[in-house]
């Protein structure tokens, strides 16, 4: 982030040697590993673990270089590689922002592998021919590396420094990882002039957490006729926290995303003062984003840019005089000319005319052609934005638009209510939010930014499992049953596409797999097509006699046959909620 024109000053450094992140010992030094960590001793008590982390040492400070304030970050990682499963932990993936003409700098990467051969270390060096690029997205970058000669037992480390002109991106620091690590340490020193909120998340408790004042010195150039300057002193603030033997993160059923949950330090710039200058908030709020997307062409441009589709729906406000059957409606037409891609966003990345020609779009193309199109039939629809359940949960608290990744439409209905409308899964009725979707809250974005609000993604439709059984037991213990299912609202959706993806013949086939012995000539499935209703399944079945069984007695087992023998709960221990998405009912 380059200091902002207007303020008549420029700050040049003349000492830094004061910032108390370098007052400190660091706790790993490049190049030196412990000889212990090299032999096969035990290090973690799960014994499940393929690598664990040694040591994982980051420090961040903001420094003025070239005319501009700069996020110098130091990182310093080392890897003790237990099985041959753990090798992913030698592959190194660094995200640089870009922007314009500025960009993210790598420098001073160095990696070395150490393995002990006949009592002795042999150090391996990572080649500068060994680093690649690679296009993440539209502004970021990937510097992605893998240490060489890796086997079980080794011991990897790396070390590189990166330099942002971007103060905003100021890197989340991540003490916990898919396996465990044993220490993990942070520092931040941030002058004065810069207010960063610092969200702590996560589930153990810091071995360190302490904040510590130093004084830096600045030199003060004015830049008026007379070039005279003064030094200047400000108050750099470093901030430090540590973590000890940390677990590994377990993914867990019914849960969002890890990020969500995962030990860390998160960071945002709320706001800069410079010396005579008043407080700047430059973290904005949800009225200026609201703004900045409307003007934004890739999302507020498309709104309205429906109106191609009004040809096809002429007649449909007299047709449907109920708003809530016009949408589906609307819907319907949307997805019978257009294709969910399957890619998440809530700005378009060409036209709407193009997408809806190709007939397949994201999320942004289908949904905003939908907000456009209901309004061409005289709905007053507006866009959600919302943030899916694989890409983490958003901070009301903290006005973020990259916490964002999707986009539905909002119809206003009498009496107060919202219907939710997206037109990405056809097996969905009109009203019902995709499963990925349900994570909390989402942000409505109106002409009049005053009126955009929260809304409540909590949905009214269940996962709904209905079945019952009739069964037939002969004298020598062979079994016959007619069996009645009804899959309602997800488990609906759910079992619709199953049945699309494998067929009936399939379908049948997977219905008899678990029951050994079982026959089933035939099924028959209602309310197919009509996702407002549930999907029913009728079959039979027949299943022979035993042939071990003790003479006499006879067998009958319905839970066995009819319910799920494995909990999805297998662990003594959960740290963090269970989160269903929609609420199950099975009867």
């Amino acid at each position: 982030m380059t200091l902002p024109t207007r303020h008549a000053f420029v700050l040049t450094v003349t000492l830094l040697s004061a910032l108390a992140a370098h007052a400190q010992p660091e706790p790993i030094k490049f190049g030196k590993p412990d000889p212990k960590d090299l032999t096969a001793a035990p290090f973690v008590g799960d014994s499940a673990a393929a690598a664990v982390v040694l040591c994982d040492y980051g420090n961040t400070s903001i420094q003025y270089i070239s005319n501009e304030f700069k996020l110098i970050t130091e990182r310093t990682t080392r890897i003790k590689i237990l099985k041959k499963s753990g090798y992913d932990a030698a592959t190194v993936q660094i995200p640089l922002y870009h922007q314009n003409a500025n960009e993210e700098k790598l420098s001073t990467l160095r990696g070395f592998t150490y393995n002990l051969v006949n009592g002795q270390v042999q150090k391996t060096k990572l080649e500068s021919g060994n680093v690649f690029f690679e296009e993440r997205t539209k502004n970021v970058r990937v510097r992605k590396f893998t240490l060489p000669d890796v086997r079980e037992g080794s011991v990897i480390e790396y070390s590189y420094v990166v330099a942002s002109d971007f103060l905003f991106n100021f890197q989340d620091w991540a003490f916990q990882r898919e396996i465990p690590t044993r220490w993990s340490e942070f520092r931040a020193s941030i002058p004065e002039y810069f207010d960063y909120k610092m969200l702590q998340q996560g589930y153990h408790a810091l071995a360190v957490q302490k904040k510590s004042e130093n004084m830096a010195h600045f030199m003060h150039h004015t830049m008026r006729e007379t070039g005279s300057s003064q030094t200047m002193t400000t108050r750099v603030i470093t901030h430090h926290w540590a973590m000890k033997d940390v677990p590994a993160f377990r993914e867990e059923p019914y849960m969002t995303t890890s990020d969500d949950y995962v030990d860390r330090i998160n960071f945002q710039l709320a706001g800069v003062q410079f010396p005579g200058q008043a407080y700047e908030n430059v973290a904005g709020t949800w009225d200026k984003i609201n703004m900045e997307l409307l003007a934004d062409e890739a999302f507020g441009g498309q709104l309205d840019r429906g109106n191609f589709l009004k040809e096809q729906l002429l007649g449909f406000a007299a047709k449907y005089p109920d708003v809530e059957a016009r949408a589906a409606a609307v819907r319907q037409a949307v997805m019978v000319g257009m294709r969910y891609d399957g890619n998440n966003r809530f700005k378009t990345s060409g036209s709407l005319r193009k997408a809806f020609d190709a007939h397949l779009g994201s999320s942004a193309e289908v949904n905003l052609l939908l907000i456009g199109a209901l309004r061409s039939v005289g709905i007053a629809a507006h866009p959600l934005l919302l943030s899916t359940r694989n890409h983490g949960r958003v901070n009301q608290t903290l006005p973020m638009l990259e916490r964002f990744n999707y986009v539905v439409a909002v119809v206003p209905l009498a009496g107060g209510q919202d219907l939710l409308v997206d037109a990405t899964e056809p097996l969905l009725p009109c009203g019902t939010l995709p499963e990925r979707c349900l994570n909390q809250t989402g942000r409505l974005i109106m002409k009049n930014s005053g009126e955009g609000r929260w809304v409540d993604l909590t949905p009214t439709q269940r996962h709904v499992r209905y079945q019952q059984v009739a069964l037939t037991l002969d004298a020598q213990g062979g079994l016959t049953g007619k069996v009645h299912q009804e899959h309602g609202g997800y488990a609906g959706a759910t079992a619709r596409a199953e049945l699309a993806r494998l067929g009936e013949k399939k379908y049948l086939a997977e219905l008899a797999r678990p029951h050994s012995g079982w026959t089933i000539p035939k099924l028959t499935v209602a309310e197919r097509d009509n996702t407002a209703k549930p999907l029913a399944v009728d079959y039979e079945f027949t299943e022979p006699a035993d042939d071990n069984a003790t003479a006499g007695t006879l067998y009958l087992s319905p839970l066995r046959d009819f319910s799920s023998e494995q909990n999805p709960f297998r662990h003594d221990d959960r740290l963090f909620p269970v989160d269903f998405g929609a609420a199950q009912d099975e009867t």
